[in-house]
Parts: structure tokens; C-alpha cells; sequence
């Protein structure tokens, strides 16, 4: 059974952003969720950072581009800039824990919200949709590091539930439980 990793709420100082996962069976909106959830929380003046994991492996790279040709000539890290962005792609020898990624890319952000991760020991929201599966990840037995449930029908797992369309809520419960309030005014989304 994975224990949680107290504390809950806003890491202290120098500890970097709380990071909370959501997670679920396949197929069951993670991705559609986060894209509410994340537009909701710069809506309130966060800096959202996600990392997706990905167990299997990918490429983001495409055939021909110059950073593929760079990769596929034998670069090991192959870095793209622009005056608005920055991307690497990087072998790696290991999985890159989340704790690492967080603190060498992502400590500048007020939350970091990944997809994936089930079986880390982040605080994880679940998201059930009965259409997609007959059963949730977690039970109320075993809930891990589970904080609440969003799903389209009644589940108990002894954790606060939530509408899977309410991202509204959802950010209340975030912002209540890791976030101190409007920590940054939204003026230009493009700074935040």
C-alpha cells in the first residue's frame, strides 16, 4: 500500500510547488479534465505546470525536422529555442523521478498537476467514468495517496467526489487544500 506524504498543504520554503496527480484507467478523460482544470487555475492566477508520464516511452520529435535529423545523427540531448519557448528532448539512462523533474523545470510554478503517475506517492486525485471502466483504480480500503474521486456516478472511496465536468470545484479543493490564494494577479496570461 503506498502511504501519503505529509504534509498536505503548501510546501514550506524552498521545497518547490505541491504537485498533485490525476489519475485513472485508461480512457476515462484525464487529458479533458486538465485542459479545464488548468484554464481554470491561470484563470485565478496560477502558474500551472504539468508533466504527463508516460510508461511506454515517446516521441515528440517529427520525421525530417532539424531536430530530428540532430537526434537521429547521434545528438544525446537536442535542445529547440525560440524568443517564446524552449523544448529538449534528452536520453536518459533511468526514468527521471517526478521529484527531479519538478525541482530542475517546473520550481518556478505555484502547482504542478501531473497525468499519470498512479503509482507515485503524490497526493492523486482519481477520475472513474462508468462507461470507460466497472471499476475505480483505488477502494476505500486501499485508497494509497488518493485526496478525492471526480466521476460521473456515485462512488465511495471515503474521499471528497466531484462532478467530472466541475473544474470549478476541483480548483476550490486545490486551491483550499495546496494553493495559498491569488498568489499572482492575472494581467497578461502570456507572463503567468
Amino acid at each position: 500500500m503506498i502511504q501519503p506524504e505529509p504534509p498536505d498543504g503548501p510546501p514550506p520554503s524552498g521545497m518547490g510547488p505541491p504537485v498533485v496527480s490525476f489519475v485513472s484507467k485508461k480512457n476515462s478523460g484525464k487529458t479533458t479534465f486538465l485542459e479545464k482544470l488548468i484554464a481554470e487555475l491561470r484563470g485565478r492566477g496560477y502558474r500551472v505546470g504539468t508533466v504527463k508520464h508516460d510508461g511506454h516511452g515517446f516521441d515528440i520529435d517529427h520525421e525530417g525536422k532539424d531536430t530530428w535529423r540532430h537526434k537521429q545523427a547521434g545528438a544525446r540531448t537536442v535542445v529547440i529555442s525560440s524568443p517564446r519557448k524552449l523544448a529538449m528532448v534528452k536520453d536518459v539512462a533511468e526514468e527521471t523521478s517526478l521529484d527531479e523533474i519538478v525541482a530542475r523545470y517546473l520550481s518556478d510554478m505555484d502547482i504542478v498537476l501531473t497525468e499519470g503517475y498512479k503509482k507515485g506517492k503524490k497526493p492523486q486525485i482519481e477520475i472513474f467514468r462508468r462507461a470507460a471502466h466497472a471499476t475505480p483504480l483505488h477502494t476505500k480500503e486501499h485508497p494509497g495517496t488518493l485526496v478525492a474521486v471526480l466521476s460521473d456516478t456515485p462512488v465511495d472511496l471515503g474521499v471528497p467526489q466531484f462532478n467530472i465536468n466541475a473544474a470549478g470545484d476541483v480548483a476550490d479543493f486545490i486551491e483550499n487544500r495546496f494553493l495559498t490564494p491569488n498568489p499572482i494577479p492575472s494581467q497578461d496570461p502570456g507572463k503567468l
